[in-house]
Formats: structure tokens, sequence, C-alpha cells
């Protein structure tokens, strides 16, 4: 499986990325090892995810919500019923 999701910074922006291994991602942003952009931004809380069969569709998935404005991922992260628990 593979996983796009949506945190939320300490500074409370938000940042979407890719993975196949959700909980080890996370940890990794919350440990400073993750993406350069919330290394200065932790904690991070994830806030949305979404599930792929397989690696290209994931990928599409993440750039088309990377290319939303803010007002539409907050209404994304809303929207959703999908718990945040990993």
């Amino acid at each position: 499986m593979y996983y796009v999701y949506l945190l939320r910074c300490g500074d409370g922006t938000l940042y979407t990325g890719f993975t196949n291994d959700l909980a080890r991602r996370l940890a990794a942003h919350n440990a400073g090892k993750g993406a350069k952009y919330t290394r200065g931004r932790r904690p991070v809380e994830l806030v949305y995810w979404e599930s792929f069969s397989n690696k290209s569709s994931a990928l599409r998935r993440e750039y088309a919500i990377k290319r939303l404005p803010r007002g539409q991922k907050l209404a994304l992260i809303q929207s959703a019923a999908l718990p945040c628990e990993i």
C-alpha cells in the first residue's frame, strides 16, 4: 500500500507527502529526520491520509493535493470521514 498524507505542522502550516509506511514516516517527521520543510516546524500532526494500491496513483494524488490552495486542503481535511490514527 502507498499513502498520501497531510500534516499540520507546529506553526499551523500544512505539509503534503507520500509514503509506503505511514507510521514510520510520521515518526521520522517528528524526530526531525523527515522532510526538510517539517524539521523546523515540529511537532507535526497527521490530519488526513488516503491509501492507494500502486505508487503511480499515489504520486498523482500527492501532486494534485499539493496544487490545491490552502482553503481547499482544509476543506478536504474537514470533509474526510477517515480516522487519522495509524
